[in-house]
């Protein structure tokens, strides 16, 4: 399960790198956040980058350039 953030810096992030942050467990690996995300919103994913916090992995989600992140964002509500 991914959980979209929609902080401060998720938009920014949004605007300036067409780059979404999702929340999700702490096992899950890139190759199956990436594949989750293409088949969810129907976009092409560029790259997958991850952090752990506490006992919270982040993913930050790049998209190619032809799907603008704005248009994900404004799916799941966070505009």
């Amino acid at each position: 399960m991914i959980k979209p953030i929609t902080s401060e810096k998720a938009v920014r992030l949004l605007e300036a790198e067409n780059t979404l942050l999702f929340e999700t467990e702490r096992e899950r690996k890139k190759p199956e956040i990436k594949k989750e995300i293409e088949e969810i919103f129907k976009v092409k994913v560029v790259a997958v980058r991850t952090f752990i916090k506490g006992n919270k992995k982040y993913a930050y989600v790049k998209l190619n350039k032809k799907n603008p992140a704005i248009d994900v964002a404004t799916k799941l509500g966070m505009i």
